[in-house]
């Protein structure tokens, strides 16, 4: 679950990318917000893309606004528990500012039960594991 803050303006558009052990982008998990035009506003995770486009399953709907709360289910391999991957959330407003790492998530099997709180648009992250 993502809360996001109230914040006025636009609908923000976040991100969910898997980040390996080393630090460097693996993959899509999450994008909020369909209208591509508006993903480069997302720098870290738009120039790790290249010319490819997010798979079309990790795009799960509009934009965030302020106060929403959007629930997703995101699926992580059990190897990459307690393997040093994180979980970064990214956000960006239009004409408003971005945050890299709004949000970043040890993955570890204390976190995937666990809320963690945000430090731009997203309020805190909250993971339910599906046992």
């Amino acid at each position: 679950m993502v809360q996001m803050t109230n914040y006025p303006g636009e609908g923000a558009y976040v991100v969910a990318s898997l980040i390996d052990p080393k630090g460097a982008y693996e993959k899509t998990l999450l994008v909020l917000g369909q209208d591509k035009k508006w993903y480069h506003d997302l720098t870290e995770w738009h120039k790790n893309l290249g010319k490819k486009t997010p798979p079309t399953s990790a795009i799960t709907g509009a934009s965030a606004a302020g106060g929403d709360r959007k629930i997703q289910v995101v699926e992580i391999d059990n190897a990459q528990l307690d393997a040093g991957y994180t979980i970064r959330f990214e956000s960006a407003v239009e004409n408003q500012d971005h945050h890299i790492k709004d949000v970043e998530v040890p993955l570890t099997t204390e976190n995937v039960s666990g809320k963690t709180d945000g430090t731009g648009y997203i309020r805190y992250v909250r993971f339910m594991p599906n046992n």
